[in-house]
């Protein structure tokens, strides 16, 4: 053991406080045992009562001022996205990472690490050191319910780790995804006690969804929304490492003995997969070779590299992923190419990581800094089905894209004009040794994740291994030990319920220390599994792909037992020759699933989308009509009103410019999905753009006057279901001035992350000719706007 963290935790022992520090005795007593650290924030000392008239008779009292323990680390904590235990080199995969594998080198890697299989509950899960449900995020929060355990709401009962640290003296910044913020509180109307800075960050800059496009996101810094430059050589990416690499500097420059938290989660590599084209280039040719002999060669480097144990077997792959030599040529080169662009956006973001953390070393406190560097928030996507996707936008709206289609862009795949994901193959593959993936909590493809953890002033051990089990409800507990600081029980003002994590600082320098975490339940949309002192009994009820679950949740004949200790990959099903453990692990799955907040169990997915549906608050409600004006923008569509499969009215009172404006009245989506009701040279025209796929434009053939007038676009929906037609009427100032069919509408969503706007088009543009951002913006005023749904 450290002798840091030894001396430490003896002086704990003697001052009986509830607390494993790793700083010397003396600053334990100074510091956390001058103050009761666990109730936060600290209480100001009582304040004292004078008699005396003049200052100068008096002796000043002691400043109070909270600060973290002498000695106590700064703490990163970078969690990437999308990315599959079978990515990165540094765990046997096929991507370079030359910063995960420096800090392997000076640290651990973690090769039973596990997540929650999927974005929002592995967050919530991370920060808080609660099982997701236990936080109410038991599924993302677009699709949250009314359910206890999935309103998408943190309580206040579970804070997070970055307010227990800011509140112990910590300066606090997150950069890059949040999406944990509830949809229906994503706006200006907040309520923002669920968005980053009230949730334990000084500092935010990036972006609330689930997702964001790369080269045209919407950010916010703070609560503000952020303007994109004018840049055509733009990438979130590194925008979000400079953002991060000013604050650690300005932060150290100004208060350098004060220790920060940063958690930095990219957006990388979840669709829309993303890369600057110099990055892309380096990967041309490499996947030629196809999924099967990537899995093959990823196991073999796994094994050799000792994060896999040896006779280690690759699981059978999903019935539906076919064999590589079955597919067609065009198949092939059209699935090499997606894995290029997957692997080269791997590959830049571990760049940028190592550009982060290089901020450390130039303030001179990199070996004091406590990283774990989290490779996936759940395993590869396979959300791109068999044949991957130009537009992810095409999955949520039930639309099947074409191999011979998306070849017409096979070269422009990853660039600008292209929101895309590959095919389900690659994510068995980049989950190497295991045959599932994201959403797949039952099995190790959807939750194993190599992790990385370093701190070379307060671990000893070098390029080793640890292989006890653990999972993202043990980071929060690691951390508070290796600052010195206890787990509060009360934080402002509420009880808290306690961890359900254990911290991992028993294994920093044991590799043999018995497991501490020894049994965790696992569940995603009905998809389940229990893990117990090396058991795991699972249920596969839905792959990724499939619309509906495989049979009821009550159904239990389809449950298979592994024995994790000889079967890493749980390649080997031993269920009928146990029967009996196979009943007693389904017996503490409902026990487990019931202390956590887990029951009752809802396999539902799209019909999620639907609010009303499952119980989600939206902003909207019932409303028919919304009343709008200039400068309203930033409109997530869970805070919109609904447009989609019902007819509606658009009605604009603008006043129109002497040469008749130019730009954007009102508009939602952008350039993979959306409507637009704009002003191009004085021409007022509306625009349908369908998935990218096909735009139609309802354009009148004369110019406006200068002056008030006003706009109004009828649509009137076909009906019949969803996704149908309908005819689009244009109107200026009562007079029909043009009319035309729109063929086919949007089901089930514009877009993740872009938003409706007044007076301009953020994000990327619904119509080229006008642009998007400041380009847009129209050039005369626009008083009020009314969009009426029926």
């Amino acid at each position: 053991m450290n002798p840091l963290l030894k001396t430490a935790r003896a002086a704990a022992r003697v001052a009986g406080l509830l607390v494993v520090a790793a700083v010397p005795f003396a600053a334990v007593a100074q510091t956390a045992g001058q103050f009761d650290r666990t109730a936060l924030p600290i209480a100001e000392p009582k304040r004292p009562v004078y008699t005396a008239v003049d200052a100068r008779d008096v002796k000043m009292p002691p400043r109070f001022q909270v600060q973290a323990p002498a000695g106590a680390p700064n703490v990163v904590i970078v969690l990437i996205d999308d990315m599959g235990f079978g990515v990165p080199s540094t765990f046997g995969g096929p991507v370079p990472m030359p910063t995960l594998d420096k800090l392997a080198q000076q640290g651990l890697r973690y090769n039973n690490f596990h997540t929650t299989a999927l974005c929002s509950p592995t967050r919530a899960a991370l920060k808080s050191g609660r099982n997701h449900h236990t936080v109410n995020m038991g599924f993302i929060t677009e699709m949250a319910t009314g359910f206890p355990g999935a309103t998408g709401q943190i309580p206040s009962n579970t804070a997070p780790l970055a307010e227990m640290l800011r509140l112990n003296g910590y300066a606090t910044a997150a950069f890059g995804k949040w999406h944990e913020t509830a949809a229906w509180e994503a706006s200006v109307a907040g309520p923002f006690d669920r968005w980053p800075t009230r949730q334990g960050f000084d500092k935010f800059y990036g972006f609330l969804g689930g997702e964001t496009n790369q080269w045209a996101p919407y950010l916010y810094d703070g609560t503000a929304v952020v303007e994109l430059p004018a840049d055509p050589n733009y990438h979130f990416m590194n925008d979000m490492t400079e953002k991060a690499r000013a604050w650690i500097k300005h932060q150290k420059a100004l208060t350098p003995d004060k220790p920060s938290f940063i958690y930095f989660a990219p957006g990388a590599t979840h669709a829309p997969h993303h890369a600057p084209q110099a990055w892309i280039d380096k990967w041309k040719g490499k996947f030629d070779a196809g999924w099967d002999q990537i899995r093959e060669q990823s196991l073999a480097r796994q094994i050799a590299l000792g994060v896999v144990p040896a006779g280690t077997k690759l699981a059978p792959k999903p019935p539906k992923i076919k064999d590589w030599s079955a597919l067609s040529a065009d198949e092939k080169r059209l699935f090499a190419r997606q894995a290029e662009v997957f692997a080269a956006f791997a590959e830049y973001t571990d760049f940028e990581i190592g550009r982060m953390l290089k901020a450390f070393e130039e303030v001179g406190q990199a070996d004091n800094t406590l990283v774990f560097y989290i490779a996936g928030d759940n395993g590869t996507s396979g959300e791109g089905g068999q044949s991957g996707l130009f537009n992810e936008y095409t999955y949520f709206n039930g639309v099947t894209e074409k191999v011979e289609d998306m070849l017409k862009r096979v070269d422009q795949w990853g660039g600008p004009q292209t929101y895309p994901h590959m095919a389900a193959g690659w994510a068995v593959a980049f989950n190497s040794p295991f045959g599932w993936m994201k959403q797949v909590p039952s099995d190790f493809g959807g939750t194993r994740n190599g992790t990385v953890v370093s701190w070379p002033k307060g671990i000893q051990a070098r390029n080793e291994v640890r292989s006890q089990f653990s999972h993202v409800i043990d980071v929060a507990p690691t951390v508070l030990q290796a600052a010195g600081l206890p787990e509060p029980k009360v934080v402002n003002g509420v009880k808290q319920i306690p961890m359900a994590g254990t911290s991992l600082v028993y294994s920093f320098d044991d590799a043999k220390a018995k497991d501490r975490h020894t049994t965790q339940y696992f569940e995603i949309a009905g998809n389940r599994a229990i893990y117990h002192d090396g058991w795991l009994a699972r249920t596969i009820h839905r792959a990724p792909w499939e619309a509906k679950p495989r049979r009821a949740l009550k159904d239990n004949s389809a449950w298979e037992l592994f024995d994790t200790r000889s079967d890493f990959s749980l390649a080997n099903d031993v269920a009928a020759k146990n029967p009996k453990k196979l009943a007693e692990l389904q017996a503490l799955f409902l026990k487990e699933a019931g202390k956590h907040g887990a029951l009752p169990l809802d396999d539902r997915v799209f019909e999620r989308l639907d609010a009303a549906a499952v119980g989600r608050p939206d902003v909207m409600g019932t409303r028919k009509s919304l009343t709008l004006a200039e400068g309203m923008v930033g409109m997530l569509e869970g805070v919109f009103i609904n447009v989609k499969n019902r007819s509606s009215t658009i009605t604009a009172e603008i006043e129109v410019p002497q040469n008749g404006g130019n730009g954007t009245l009102i508009a939602q989506g952008g350039r993979f999905g959306g409507w637009s009701l704009y002003v191009k040279d004085g021409v007022p025209a509306y625009d349908y753009n369908f998935l990218g796929l096909q735009r139609t434009s309802i354009a009148s053939t004369k110019k406006l006057n200068p002056g008030k007038a006003q706009l109004r676009f009828q649509f009137d929906y076909d009906g019949g279901g969803p996704a149908k037609g309908g005819l689009g009427t244009l109107f200026v100032d009562g007079e029909k001035v043009a009319e035309g069919r729109i063929a086919a509408t949007q089901a089930g969503l514009f877009s993740a992350d872009e938003t409706a706007d007044v007076g301009i088009d953020l994000g990327t543009p619904v119509v080229e000719t006008i642009g998007a951002e400041a380009k847009s913006r129209f050039t005369g005023r626009i008083p009020k706007v009314t969009v009426e749904v029926k």
